[in-house]
């Protein structure tokens, strides 16, 4: 069943909201309805993956002793040098 909600907000807030939804071919009730959704889940059903990340599990395999924090780190100096 849906319902009409009706809600309450800055010009500037609705406007910026228009156009991300635009920009991702869905409709603004769609991500509210999503948001709300995703606060909304039980915690166990918050923890759970999205498909496309699903997906992507596994595909790389990596040292034990790999430490993502120093490589990042490392790469953000290299940038910035």
């Amino acid at each position: 069943m849906t319902t009409k909600l009706t809600l309450t907000m800055e010009d500037g807030v609705i406007n910026s909201a228009k156009k991300y939804a635009r920009e991702q071919g869905k409709s603004l009730s769609d991500i509210v309805e999503n948001y709300l959704k995703s606060i909304a889940a039980p915690e166990e059903q918050a923890e759970e993956l999205s498909p496309k990340v699903a997906r992507l599990m596994g595909i790389i395999t990596l040292p034990e002793d790999f430490d993502h924090k120093k490589e990042m780190g490392n790469l953000l100096m290299k940038k910035y040098k």
